[in-house]
């Protein structure tokens, strides 16, 4: 359980910050950025609920991601070093992979097959699902920087690389009645 009482703590100060375990690290440390960029992503997601209205599955998927997204970060600011720290660590697993691909799989169900690229647009909640999924786009290019040069959990990595594909169907689904607003090669040459 999360107790919270103070808010700042001045331990920051010197541009560090604490992991859950071991030293602490730069702020822009790789792992740092790592799970920063997906708390930018939880964010981005919390502003798309926003705009959900009818899609209530949508939503419940979206509450579902965002609780993960937490154990994501508690995930990358737990280093497997191979140390054992008397505790089971909260690690991403298979299973919150599996559930992303079933939802991904309900959602394309409803979908026509793309013929062209699709702009992030259309629909507020498209648009927003849109930013999310460049947000995780970004965490999932700073976690596989940091799995070149520390341990990530291969699961961690497979959870971002689905969440960015379930975004894009997502909105896509969020466009539906309107359209996708595709792409148009040379349109404007």
């Amino acid at each position: 359980m999360v107790k919270l009482n103070k808010i700042y703590t001045r331990t920051g100060d010197d541009g560090t910050t604490g992991l859950a375990i071991g030293p602490r690290r730069a702020k822009h440390d790789l792992r740092i950025e790592s799970f920063g960029a997906v708390d930018e992503a939880n964010a981005a997601i919390g502003l798309a609920r926003l705009h959900v209205s009818d899609l209530t599955d949508i939503d419940a998927m979206l509450e579902r991601i965002q609780n993960e997204l937490f154990d994501l970060g508690a995930d990358l600011a737990t280093p497997d070093d191979g140390t054992d720290l008397g505790y089971e660590p909260l690690r991403i697993v298979a299973s919150q992979v599996d559930a992303l691909e079933r939802d991904i799989d309900a959602l394309n169900a409803r979908l026509e097959p793309l013929r062209s690229f699709v702009l992030p647009a259309g629909t507020e909640l498209s648009a927003h699902l849109h930013a999310a999924r460049t947000i995780t786009r970004r965490a999932e290019r700073r976690m596989t920087e940091l799995a070149a040069r520390e341990p990530v959990s291969p699961a961690a990595l497979r959870y971002a690389n689905r969440l960015s594909d379930f975004l894009f169907v997502a909105a896509r689904v969020a466009n539906l009645g309107r359209g996708d607003v595709l792409w148009a090669p040379g349109k404007t040459r």
